[in-house]
């Protein structure tokens, strides 16, 4: 009969049932944000904004292959206008002929609110006659059959100055009415999600919502051959968090398997399995629900990081079953737990570093190993004793220890070889330190390089800019900050004009501010003045007053008209460009201004863009260079937790040991590992990541608990058959449950798997040689 005493083994039921409540209600996300700063500077809270909530992060990219160029057109044209019924999309483009005779339409009948010409001096009999005489002039240019359209209304060529400050370089080709790409093979549309980056859930309804109707267009036109691509950030962040969710169950039900078909075939009893799982799974839970309660999220990386509990959790329950005799449990208690809790305190030591990380997800896996390692460790020494039956005992695998005695005895006559290796190491990493190091956060990203090769072809398809150099801007109000883009875009238009830039976006282009529209509106001569002014004007010039009544009409409608809104640009293709570049913000609204390079090989130079900005309160964003930044302070910060971990850990060796050789003899193995581990790892090729440190202080972890069996056994010789036979159970169990994630495709999973997996053998290796004394 099983011994159930009420308070151990019904505190642990109602914490199970606690965080499982907890669980169950917790918010899971997959997205970036776990690798982005808490309190990031001006800069960082850009790049934050755009992976989250900015317009790059709502951008999908959508191309149709596979059908002739007319079905292409004619599912894009379906395809568009089935999204656009939706409600899922904030805008829906594809280059149609209703679209961009909807923009004309808007920019015609907003020109002279628009026209960066236009001003007093425009609409003098001088200026009238200029303007009149350059237009006239562009007639036998290959823009005149535009123009000669446009003349009778237009003749001082606003539209055209409109098209000129457009960037029509990278316009995409049009093939059959709709974006194509440059070869002719792909239909192309670009679409902007109504939900924000960061609402992954929304982002992946929207692409199934495109993939659905797209297969039932297909389906009903006879068209199968057709195929559709999808891309984009929000497609990144979608199929990111279906990979890691999929990897964590996978990788944890094989891990699982593995490991109780291991300790199947060493216990020979269901029992002593099911009851060793227990810590797992509590400490699991237990991990998700500290996660969730102190960070109101938990990240998908996280659970995928509960695999590794099984290699190192279940450790304990093996030195439980293993080392005890099943008659004595003060015995072991008092035997073996105070090595069992040392342990536990070193990896409670190294995790505590990463709390203080000020990136979200090292100070999540922190949490998380800490409580779910106690929480293992507690019910191991608390409630499995009370749940194990009366008189039960696994099968003595004490023989196997002896067996292996010898084994390790030839080993530690062996030992001079641990610093000889530690040397190749050292200069081994010596030699690559210029490459040791992953030098971006794309090490750390799940997106492969197929869909990446994609995106950028989707993206030179449609010409889309080159998003690495901004322009910010900040002001209270919208009117103020389209001000301020106004102003700064005389100074950029300056460098523009120098050759320093080859141009930039900003939303002032297709909204300017109330009192730039003002100021034009007022410069509109009324109508019979400006006829007066164009009769002198067109004295000279081959064109007569009386064929441009349309003309005055325009001007004197135009003087009317009301100013132009946010509203008036709704279903357009400007309303787009306006609201990627107007943002507002709980502190206010912020403006973009996307610079592009100039012409050729010539590189943009940004000390020179920002002595142009010199004086403004403008904020010039290497949007590249600040991730890599980014980046960098990440790893740095994540180098000096882990050697405060790692620092913290030998001053708890020390304390415990008492004795700076014993301190020594249990440390050497666990460094030496890690050199050795690094070492490889460079030698394949490998840059080392955020995650690879983790895994280090993994290796201490579990590195450390062997050092002191070994040096427990040292001590206690009649206890070193059983010992020896647990250890190697235990770092089969460790290398089984951290080895599952070397096979793992996702880069964060597979870095820990690749780093831990070898390192609990050398380590275990290493601490036979070292620290076990062969007997004379």
């Amino acid at each position: 009969m099983m011994r159930l005493p009420a308070r151990p083994v019904l505190l642990w039921l109602l914490g199970l049932a606690l965080c499982a409540g907890i669980a169950l209600r917790a918010h899971y996300t997959a997205d970036m944000s776990a690798f982005l700063p808490r309190s990031p500077t001006p800069a960082q809270q850009l790049l934050v904004d755009q992976l989250t909530e900015g317009v790059l992060s709502r951008l999908l990219l959508v191309g149709i292959e596979g059908a002739s160029p007319e079905a292409r057109a004619d599912l894009s044209r379906q395809l568009a206008k089935r999204l656009e019924e939706g409600g899922l999309f904030l805008s829906v483009r594809n280059g149609d002929a209703a679209t961009l005779a909807r923009d004309r339409e808007l920019l015609f009948t907003h020109r002279y609110l628009l026209s960066p010409a236009v001003s007093p001096g425009r609409f003098t009999t001088e200026g009238l006659h200029d303007a009149v005489e350059a237009s006239i002039d562009l007639l036998a240019s290959p823009a005149g059959m535009v123009l000669k359209g446009l003349l009778r209304h237009d003749p001082t060529g606003e539209m055209m100055e409109l098209i000129g400050s457009l960037d029509t370089s990278g316009s995409p080709a049009s093939q059959h009415g709709v974006w194509a790409s440059r070869d002719g093979r792909r239909a192309i549309l670009m679409l902007q999600t109504r939900a924000s980056g960061s609402d992954t859930d929304a982002q992946a309804a929207a692409i199934t919502r495109i993939r659905d109707d797209f297969s039932a267009l297909a389906r009903q036109a006879g068209h199968p051959e057709a195929r559709l691509l999808v891309s984009g950030a929000a497609v990144f962040a979608v199929n990111s968090r279906s990979a890691i969710e999929s990897e964590a169950v996978r990788l944890t039900t094989l891990s699982t398997a593995a490991v109780i078909s291991l300790l199947l075939l060493v216990y020979r009893s269901f029992t002593a399995v099911l009851l060793g799982l227990l810590p797992v799974a509590s400490g699991a839970l237990a991990g998700i629900a500290a996660v969730a309660l102190g960070f109101g999220g938990v990240h998908g990386l996280t659970i995928g990081f509960g695999t590794t509990l099984i290699g190192e959790a279940v450790d304990y329950t093996i030195y439980y079953f293993v080392q005890s005799d099943g008659k004595d449990e003060g015995s072991w208690m008092e035997r073996f737990w105070p090595t069992i809790r040392l342990g536990v305190l070193t990896s409670i030591f190294g995790f505590a570093s990463l709390l203080f990380s000020g990136f979200p997800g090292l100070a999540q896996l922190g949490l998380y190993s800490i409580a779910g390692l106690i929480t293992a460790a507690t019910v191991t020494r608390f409630v499995l004793p009370h749940l194990r039956p009366a008189g039960f005992r696994i099968r003595d695998i004490a023989p196997v220890g002896r067996a292996l005695s010898h084994f390790w005895n030839q080993l530690s006559r062996g030992r001079l070889v641990i610093p000889v290796l530690a040397i190749a190491a050292v200069v081994i990493l010596v030699t690559h330190r210029d490459h040791l190091w992953s030098a971006s956060l794309s090490g750390l990203s799940p997106v492969s390089a197929a869909d990446q090769a994609l995106d950028q072809s989707l993206r030179a398809d449609l010409g889309a800019p080159d998003l690495r150099y901004l322009v910010v801007l900040k002001a209270a109000d919208r009117e103020a900050a389209l001000r301020t883009a106004e102003a700064v875009g005389q100074r950029l238009d300056a460098l523009v004009k120098e050759g320093a830039l080859g141009g930039f976006e900003t939303p002032a282009r297709f909204l300017p501010s109330i009192a730039t529209q003002t100021a034009r509106q007022q410069s509109l001569p009324e109508r019979s003045e400006l006829a007066r002014r164009l009769e002198a004007a067109l004295v000279g010039l081959p064109l007569r007053a009386s064929k441009l009544d349309a003309f005055l009409d325009d001007v004197e409608a135009a003087r009317r008209q009301p100013l132009l809104t946010p509203e008036a640009l709704k279903h357009t293709t400007l309303a787009l460009a306006v609201d990627s570049l107007l943002l507002e913000r709980p502190q206010g609204w912020t403006v973009l201004l996307p610079l592009r390079a100039p012409a050729g090989d010539t590189p943009l130079d940004p000390a020179r863009i920002q002595a142009a900005l010199a004086g403004s309160d403008a904020l010039f964003v290497d949007i590249f260079g600040e991730s890599n930044r980014l980046y960098q302070t990440y790893l740095d910060e994540a180098i000096l937790l882990s050697l405060a971990g790692i620092l913290a850990i030998v001053v708890l060796m020390a304390v415990a040991l008492r004795q700076p050789a014993r301190l020594l003899r249990v440390m050497i193995p666990v460094v030496a590992a890690e050199l050795l581990v690094m070492a490889g790892l460079a030698l394949g090729g490998q840059a080392l990541t955020l995650l690879h440190l983790v895994g280090m202080l993994l290796i201490v972890a579990v590195g450390t608990n062997y050092a002191l069996f070994f040096d427990r056994a040292d001590s206690n010789p009649g206890d070193d058959p059983r010992t020896l036979a647990s250890l190697l159970l235990a770092n089969l169990a460790t290398v089984i449950g951290f080895g599952a994630l070397a096979f793992s495709p996702v880069p964060v999973l597979k870095a820990i798997g690749i780093t831990v997996g070898p390192g609990a053998v050398l380590t275990l290796m290493l601490s036979a040689m070292l620290v076990r004394r062969p007997p004379r």
